[in-house]
């Protein structure tokens, strides 16, 4: 029987690229692109529908910013759908990006220069605020909508014939420093992109030890730096203009400069065709280009503390049942 997968993204970007190259892997796969409003949705079916015209394409309007918005489609889904291939939660904000230059070009004098350029680490800020729902709007998109709503979905994904998979986007921005147990929404700091992304990373290390025994496995890859409306937005477009050809010769010293949609996707095809009972759990899988353009896909071992993760956990948990608490007219 054809495989399901749901593909939660912004509808353009890795997410297009990623759907359009599952097709190409399996074209009886039946997708659901998952968008924040139907004209996007609908005009991301039929960009797809264009190159494969035969294939099963189905959309669903979610809002992962909005706790309402996540029930209302998984109730959806559970009435649409008996069960759930694979999930590739792959939506994401980074409101208000600012480059910190005095950062950068003290990176220039201490020579790690090209470390910062492929992680981000110390020269990216975002602005983040609260979201109408009072979480904090880069956490709650980033990460608890997503989490949330693989929650609700929990009867899709779990006790099928075959294993069910949630592939995550997370990024090599995912670090511990911007991260604080005490502060898990980061409503104090200006790293709020990293700190959702290595949010990502604890949870999907606790999924897989809580529900690999019911056929559920969590992964999570890195698209490397891909040009994309996200990306865009970190500066000016006369300037990203000016560095286009420098990066291209970055990416023979720079393998995580995958730059267009197509190579980002790379990591998220590689594991559709792995059985993931064989994945390491604290793995992050990353896609990369070779100079000469050539993708392939490296395993780099996660900075994560199990013993956080799983107390990060618990406060997911308990965040998740105050929620419910407010919305319980949306739950069957």
């Amino acid at each position: 029987s054809a495989r399901l997968s749901l593909t939660l993204s912004r509808c353009s970007g890795v997410g297009l690229a990623l759907c359009q190259r599952l097709l190409e892997e399996d074209g009886r796969i039946h997708l659901c692109i998952a968008c924040r409003n139907e004209q996007k949705s609908e005009a991301t079916r039929d960009l797809i529908l264009a190159t494969h015209p035969a294939a099963q394409v189905s959309t669903v309007e979610v809002d992962l910013g909005n706790l309402a918005s996540i029930l209302r489609a998984a109730r959806e889904l559970r009435c649409r759908f008996q069960r759930l291939d694979f999930v590739y939660l792959n939506a994401g904000i980074m409101p208000n990006p600012h480059v910190n230059f005095k950062a950068l070009w003290h990176g220039l004098l201490t020579g790690k220069v090209l470390h910062m350029l492929t992680t981000a680490e110390g020269i990216m800020t975002q602005t983040d605020r609260l979201n109408g729902d009072g979480l904090q709007e880069v956490f709650a998109t980033n990460l608890f909508g997503h989490f949330m709503l693989v929650r609700q979905l929990q009867s899709l994904l779990c006790g099928n014939e075959r294993p069910s998979r949630l592939i995550w986007t997370s990024s090599s921005n995912a670090r511990e420093s911007a991260f604080s147990l005490s502060d898990y929404q980061h409503a104090k700091g200006q790293e709020s992109y990293s700190s959702s992304k290595y949010a990502t990373d604890l949870t999907s290390v606790v999924l897989n030890r809580k529900f690999n025994s019911q056929g559920l496995y969590s992964s999570v890859v890195c698209p490397g730096l891909v040009m994309s409306n996200m990306t865009y937005r970190i500066l000016p477009i006369f300037l990203w203009k000016l560095l286009m050809p420098i990066m291209w010769l970055i990416r023979f010293f720079a393998k995580t400069y995958t730059l267009t949609p197509y190579n980002g996707a790379e990591a998220h095809v590689w594991l559709f065709k792995q059985k993931p009972e064989y994945l390491d759990s604290l793995v992050k899988y990353h896609s990369c280009t070779s100079g000469l353009g050539k993708c392939y896909v490296e395993a780099r071992k996660m900075d994560v503390d199990e013993d956080t993760a799983e107390k990060f956990y618990q406060k997911l948990l308990e965040l998740e049942e105050q929620t419910l608490e407010k919305y319980h007219d949306l739950l069957d």
